[in-house]
């Protein structure tokens, strides 16, 4: 750690201009904003818990990820494609000399926990808190003296749209916990099972690991879910700064409300089809078998169960060649597995509208508009679970400015997101 006067002088000279540039994705001219986040985390830090500037902290980052390749397909132990982008959760940390446990996140508030009590708390369930005392529980169960500290957090990660704050809030907890007390020795795959155990144990949400991992790893990263204790992962080489496009989310603006079902409906008709063949979950499904039983299984389950595991099949298949793709720099092809890997989630999965009200279909009107201003370029899909929230757009650099404000007419000011996948996942920026 250093003193904050230290911190702050050496972002004035320039001293983390390369390191936040390659960070954030940006040429060292544009960095100003970045350097300005960490100037002012620092100073929440000094203001919320009575610092001056010879206080000693690190300043730690998670990013938030967005889903690439593989929709609906982890629920079912499938293939995905993930990757982390440029919008990050930012804490200015330090031990506290005390047992307890003081997060404070712009926007939220102060949460204290004891350090020494790391048992669940029903009370606690679905809340933020139980997140905490969960990778504390974790980390000190791996061995290590974990005490308390202070933390403020600032976060440009939007909720509910599919960037996944939660899992990146995760990440930025346990990266804190190993910076200070465990000499970093924790693994990045390893923040991202602490962050799924404290979600599943702590919180009391059954989640997979797609989201942790997306956000701890950083860059794009493939995962196969086959095995659910030892789920396999896969780092792609592949320079996305270079391609010459930017990753554009759209919020849509529709409302997640009393979409329970239509959400539950997915992983619930694609295990009915896995469990007609005698199997949990889709993976583990011979697929020849799948299309050989299929008249049955229609009449059996319905055409749209059966639809919705034609998805899962062919949207795995589709990882495999986008991996196959990026690492071959053959950006064009990855970009019409984009393409055909949204219009299946589209026709097969149908995840794109209810069918409650014709008349309310955001998603799909965002995907048709975003669609006429790229003009047979780039590729765009739904992105996540669907039925409302966002959708994702690969945009040519000279085609950004024309695509944000035409999304942004059409769906509210500061609906399209112009992101750009960031090289490296949870880590120290300032130690």
């Amino acid at each position: 750690m250093l003193s904050i006067k230290q911190l702050n002088a050496n972002l004035n000279n320039g001293v983390y201009d390369e390191k936040l540039a390659h960070l954030y994705c940006r040429n060292v001219a544009d960095i100003g904003p970045f350097r300005d986040r960490i100037a002012h985390v620092a100073q929440g830090y000094m203001d919320t818990f009575h610092k001056d500037e010879s206080a000693q902290a690190a300043v730690f980052s998670a990013p938030g990820r967005t889903e690439i390749g593989g929709n609906h397909t982890d629920h079912q132990r499938g293939k995905v494609l993930t990757g982390s982008v440029d919008l990050d959760a930012l804490a200015c940390a330090a031990p506290n000399g005390t047992k307890m446990v003081n997060i404070f996140s712009e926007g939220y508030g102060m949460i204290s926990i004891d350090a020494t009590q790391l048992q669940p708390v029903k009370e606690e369930e679905n809340t933020t808190p139980s997140l905490i005392r969960g990778i504390v529980a974790k980390i000190v169960s791996m061995g290590w003296a974990v005490e308390g500290f202070d933390a403020y957090v600032i976060s440009d990660v939007p909720g509910g749209s599919g960037l996944s704050s939660s899992a990146c809030f995760e990440v930025l907890i346990g990266v804190v916990v190993n910076g200070l007390f465990c000499k970093n020795a924790l693994g990045m795959a390893e923040i991202a099972q602490i962050g799924q155990y404290a979600e599943n144990v702590f919180f009391g949400k059954p989640s997979g690991l797609l989201d942790q991992m997306g956000c701890a790893i950083g860059g794009i990263i493939t995962i196969d879910f086959q095995d659910k204790d030892h789920p396999q992962y896969h780092a792609v080489h592949f320079d996305f700064a270079s391609a010459g496009y930017a990753l554009c989310i759209v919020d849509t603006g529709a409302d997640h409300a009393d979409l329970t079902g239509d959400y539950a409906a997915v992983p619930a008709e694609m295990k009915a089809v896995a469990a007609a063949m005698g199997k949990e979950v889709l993976c583990e499904v011979d697929e020849n078998a799948f299309y050989q039983q299929l008249p049955a299984l229609r009449e059996k389950l319905g055409d749209r169960a059966v639809l919705r595991a034609i998805h899962y099949f062919t949207d795995c298949h589709r990882v495999e060649k986008q991996v196959e793709a990026l690492e071959a720099n053959d950006f064009d092809t990855f970009l019409k597995m984009v393409s055909s890997s949204g219009h299946s989630s589209y026709m097969y999965l149908q995840n794109v509208a209810t069918y409650r009200d014709p008349k309310d279909q955001p998603v799909a009107v965002a995907l048709a508009m975003a669609g006429h201003y790229l003009n047979h370029r780039g590729a765009r899909r739904v992105h996540g679970g669907g039925f409302a929230g966002t959708i994702q757009a690969f945009v040519p650099l000279d085609m950004v400015n024309e695509f944000k404000a035409g999304m942004d007419a059409l769906l509210g000011e500061g609906a399209c997101r112009v992101t750009y996948i960031r090289p490296i996942g949870g880590c120290t920026l300032v130690d």
